[in-house]
């Protein structure tokens, strides 16, 4: 018989647990470890008093969380001490049960800073492996730090606790990133490339303006991050299973001591609530699209072909067949993490569009997502900071890659300066073009005598047009490559640094 065709006899006559014999079956000696595992498994449980017998071992390990929600286990022992003091300002507990209380519960959290917290069979989230530990230091006053309470708004709040937190380091790494760019933008503004356009050249620009184009969509970043902020920065606890609190526990109260800038109107939305976690998991895939752009855009400008940038050897790898390969690994991964982040919000977005209201099981779903996520994101920040801090921009391959044909739209603004209307201009520059390619040369060498056949407008001045820098000092206007539009980007984006600020 294999072992996993045994079934647990859940509420069948008791075996026989007598193992001294050498005799045993292994049969028997399986199911006495398993039955012991399930009732030391029931005593634990927060939940267990209307059941008869056992969860299966296999619905006991689909239905626990532990294994990942003891991400929170700090924002639980923080959550669990507020609410005890709420207890006592509503005089359901004395000063001692909740001075004893909240030293029971600094002790787990010692145990959980230090490593030693042992987790059990029967702890299958967090919540019941803190209140199990607190009850073994301080006795069954312990069964009291849950009175009123219910792991539906104990679970809610411990994830804004955790969001709130992480929110504040991510918009650190993201801060970080922005300054990167700014940096490079700052001391690499003499550089001209070409601007792309389907990626074919179009118009000359400012390496550094190119830069700055990856600056503002991380800054508008920021500016979605501190409205998230403020609505994950909202407290539910208070709102038991979903009806309420029946004790007179001042929320508002409540919510002060955690930091919060208020707490939930409906207990029955507070409970349910995902929109946070939801949010967040748009933002994050939002901010990775932005962030897989610019690593595109990098990927193509280190190739042979591009000869732009070249990458630091930290952030690339080489090739296990061919010696000469220098791969771009780092952007590579941040381009795929971004498909990673946008399906974790796909996913949850899916498991939370039927749900009936208040609290289901399905939303235990939402800590996996949030989780990975926050991971993933922080290093896709880490990472691309660093690529782009280190990397080497190759100023002379930028300067080469300009051609004189990029120069067609100067043309035309030449005679629109001259009065002619743009769209006659424009025909008159294409017109250039063709001259340009039936001639076999480039526009400078064109000979005047032949651009007056086109319009008369041309005259000698028309070689002023024949200078990269002349063009991309033409676009003075805010948002421009002009080097006053760079200079004053850099400055724009830097105070909005300096006033950032989430808390």
């Amino acid at each position: 018989m294999n072992k996993s065709s045994l079934s647990v006899p859940l509420d069948s006559s008791p075996l026989p647990l007598d193992d001294s014999s050498d005799r045993v079956s292994p049969v028997i000696l399986w199911h006495k470890k398993t039955r012991m595992a399930a009732v030391e498994s029931k005593r634990a449980k927060l939940w267990g008093g209307r059941f008869v017998g056992s969860t299966d071992p296999v619905m006991e390990a689909f239905n626990a969380s532990i294994s990942y929600d003891k991400k929170m286990w700090k924002e639980d022992i923080q959550g669990s001490v507020a609410y005890a003091k709420a207890l006592l300002k509503a005089n359901l507990l004395t000063e001692t049960e909740c001075n004893n209380l909240i030293t029971g519960l600094e002790e787990v959290e010692k145990e959980w800073e230090a490593g030693t917290f042992s987790i059990q069979p029967g702890d299958e989230d967090i919540h019941t492996a803190n209140e199990r530990r607190l009850k073994e230091i301080v006795g069954e006053v312990g069964g009291k730090i849950h009175t009123g309470r219910s792991r539906n708004d104990q679970v809610a709040v411990d994830m804004k606790l955790w969001l709130r937190g992480h929110l504040v380091d991510i918009s650190s790494h993201l801060v970080n990133f922005i300054q990167v760019l700014l940096e490079r933008a700052e001391n690499e503004k003499e550089i001209l490339m070409p601007g792309y356009t389907h990626l074919q050249r179009a118009q000359p620009i400012r390496w550094s303006h190119w830069l700055l184009s990856h600056v503002w969509p991380a800054v508008h970043d920021l500016e979605r991050l501190t409205g998230l902020y403020l609505r994950v920065n909202v407290c539910p606890l208070g709102s038991g299973a979903l009806a309420g609190n029946p004790f007179n526990i001042d929320r508002q109260s409540l919510a002060e001591d955690l930091g919060f800038e208020e707490a939930t109107e409906n207990s029955l939305q507070a409970v349910s609530d995902r929109d946070f976690v939801v949010e967040y998991l748009f933002w994050a895939s939002l901010l990775s699209s932005h962030l897989s752009r610019l690593a595109e855009d990098l990927i193509l400008y280190s190739t042979s072909e591009f000869g732009f940038v070249k990458l630091h050897d930290a952030y690339a790898t080489g090739s296990s067949l061919m010696p000469q390969k220098k791969n771009p690994d780092s952007l590579e991964l941040v381009r795929g993490k971004a498909g990673t982040l946008t399906g974790n919000l796909c996913g949850f977005m899916m498991v939370m569009k039927g749900l009936p209201s208040t609290y289901n099981k399905d939303l235990q779903e939402d800590k996996l997502k949030l989780f990975e996520t926050a991971e993933v994101l922080a290093g896709v920040l880490q990472v691309m900071a660093g690529t782009v801090q280190t990397l080497k921009v190759n100023a002379d391959a930028c300067r080469r890659a300009l051609s004189e044909e990029m120069l067609s739209t100067d043309v035309a603004y030449y005679l629109v300066k001259k009065g002619m209307p743009f769209r006659s201009a424009h025909e008159k520059a294409g017109e250039v073009v063709k001259l340009s390619e039936s001639l076999h040369c480039s526009f400078s060498s064109l000979p005047l005598s032949e651009l007056v056949k086109i319009s008369p407008l041309f005259t000698e001045d028309i070689s002023s047009v024949w200078n990269f820098e002349h063009s991309v000092e033409q676009y003075q206007a805010d948002g421009g490559t002009a080097l006053k539009s760079v200079n004053n980007q850099i400055t724009r984006a830097r105070k909005f640094l300096t006033n950032f600020s989430l808390a």
